[in-house]
C-alpha cells in the first residue's frame, strides 16, 4: 500500500534504532543510563504545584480554555520578557501560549507555508526546525548552524540559489543538540539581514535560562526592530522542568502571533486552565527554584566533562543548554553515529542520542543529555571507560555491527 503524502515526505525516524537497542538491552536485565532523550528528570517546583492543585476543580477550570493563553499567561510571559530582556511586547497581539514550543513551532510551519515555500533551517538542528515545515509542503535549504561570520555566507548563498526565494530562516541558541550560543552582535547582524532580504525569523529560545559561568543567552527580540520580522518561541519544559506539562509561547511580530494565532483556533482549545494558571505562577513568582536548576546542571556538566575525560573520552563543555555535543572517539568515527550509539548501549549500557538524527552535519557525533544525576553519571563514564580499555581486543567483534542495518 503507498505511504499517504506526508508520511512520505518524512524520513525514518533516526532515534528509533537506539530506542529499540535500549529496549532490548533492558529487557535482558541491563541497567541503561539514559543520556540520549533531554527529558528533565527534576521536579517542576513546589510554588508550581502547589498553584495547579489550588486551581484544580475550581468552578470553569475544566471547560474549554483560551487557545492563545488565558490573559493572565500571556501577561506574566510579557513581564517576563521584560524583566528578563528589557523587551515589551502587547500581551494581546505579540504573545501566544502553545502547548510547548515543538507544538507552536509546527503551527507556525502550518500558518506561514504554501507548498513550495523554502525556508533557510541550520543543520544540525531539533528535528521540528526543519520536519514542521517539510508537513507543511515547504522545502528546506540547510545552512551550519554554528553563529560566525561564515553563517551569513553560506545564508546568502542559499538565498541567491533558492526559488523561490526563502519566506524565513529558523535560528535556536543556545543550540540543540550543539550547545552553541549567539552574541547579542549576531543577532544585529541576522535583524539586518532578514529586513535586507524580506524574510523573516523564527527563533527557538527553549534553553534561555540553563546557561552556565554567569552568562546568560541573549534574545533576538533585543535588536532594535527585531520585532519587525521576528517571533520567538520559549518553553516552561527545561526552565521549569515542566516538559510533561506541554506549555510554551510564541512571542513577536503581530502579523506571525496573529496567524499563528488563528491557526491554533481552528486545532486546539488551549491546555487545561489549571496549567495554565500554574505556569503564570511559575514565571511572576519567585526565580529561586531556576537558580537551582542552573546550579544542578552545571555541577552535571562539570562531572560528565571531568569523569569522561578520565575515561579517554574527551567532551567539550557546553555553555549553555542541557547537552552536550561531542564528537565520536576515534577509533569508532568510522562506524557513524547511529551504529556508535547502538553499541554504547550494547557494551556499555549507556544512552546517547546519534547526531545524524539531527540533520547530515551532525553526523560523527552524539548528543549527551544531563539528564542524570552525577553518581549516575559518574557510573557511565565507568562503563565508558571499560568499553574503550576492551575495545581494542574487541575490534573485530564491533566492527561487523557498522554494516549490520
Amino acid at each position: 500500500m503507498e505511504e499517504f503524502y506526508r508520511i512520505r515526505r518524512l524520513p525514518p525516524y533516526v532515534f528509533e534504532e537506539v530506542n529499540r537497542a535500549k529496549a532490548k538491552a533492558r529487557n535482558a536485565g541491563a541497567d541503561i543510563i539514559d543520556l540520549g532523550m533531554g527529558n528533565p528528570d527534576l521536579p517542576a517546583p513546589q510554588h508550581v504545584l502547589d498553584k495547579l492543585k489550588e486551581t484544580l476543580g475550581k468552578p470553569r477550570t475544566d471547560r474549554y480554555s483560551a487557545s492563545r493563553g488565558i490573559p493572565g499567561l500571556r501577561k506574566a510571559q510579557a513581564a517576563y520578557y521584560e524583566r528578563r530582556f528589557g523587551v515589551k511586547l502587547n500581551a494581546d497581539t505579540q504573545v501566544v501560549a502553545t502547548l510547548g514550543s515543538k507544538e507552536g513551532f509546527a503551527n507556525m510551519a502550518q500558518a506561514i507555508t504554501a507548498p513550495g515555500d523554502v525556508i533557510i533551517v541550520p543543520d544540525p538542528s531539533y528535528p521540528i526546525h526543519a520536519f514542521g515545515f517539510l508537513m507543511a509542503g515547504g522545502v528546506i535549504r540547510s545552512v551550519s548552524s554554528d553563529p560566525t561570520p561564515d553563517f551569513f555566507v553560506q545564508v546568502e548563498r542559499a538565498i541567491r540559489h533558492s526559488i523561490p526565494k526563502p519566506i524565513a530562516i529558523v535560528v535556536c541558541y543556545p543550540s540543540n543538540p550543539t550547545a552553541f550560543v549567539a552574541s547579542l552582535d549576531f543577532y544585529k547582524d541576522l535583524v539586518a539581514f532578514a529586513k535586507k532580504h524580506e524574510i523573516f525569523i523564527l527563533s527557538d529560545l527553549a534553553y534561555a535560562e540553563v546557561f552556565f559561568d554567569n552568562d546568560p543567552p541573549p534574545s533576538v527580540l533585543q535588536v532594535p526592530g527585531a520585532i519587525d520580522v521576528a517571533v520567538e518561541f520559549t518553553s516552561m519544559s527545561k526552565t521549569f522542568s515542566m516538559a510533561g506539562w506541554r506549555m510554551g509561547f510564541a512571542v513577536g511580530n503581530d502579523r506571525l502571533i496573529a496567524a499563528l494565532g488563528r491557526v491554533k483556533s481552528y486545532l486546539d482549545y488551549g491546555a487545561f486552565t489549571p496549567i495554565q494558571v500554574a505556569a503564570a505562577a511559575a514565571l511572576n513568582g519567585p526565580d529561586d527554584c531556576v537558580r537551582e536548576m542552573r546550579a544542578i546542571y552545571t555541577k552535571r556538566r562539570d562531572v560528565m566533562v571531568d569523569s569522561f575525560s578520565r575515561a579517554g573520552w574527551d567532551v567539550p563543555p557546553p555553555t549553555a543548554s542541557m547537552f552536550a555535543w561531542s564528537p565520536i572517539p576515534e577509533p569508532f568515527r568510522s562506524m557513524g553515529s547511529v551504529e556508535f550509539a547502538k553499541l554504547l548501549v550494547e557494551k556499555a549500557e549507556v544512552a546517547v542520542s546519534p547526531g545524524t538524527g539531527f540533520g547530515e552535519r551532525g553526523e560523527g557525533y552524539v548528543r549527551i543529555a544531563l539528564v542524570e544525576n552525577e553518581q549516575r553519571i559518574r557510573q557511565a563514564a565507568r562503563n565508558i571507560k571499560k568499553f574503550l580499555e576492551t575495545a581494542p581486543t574487541q575490534l573485530h567483534n564491533v566492527v561487523p555491527l557498522a554494516n549490520r542495518r
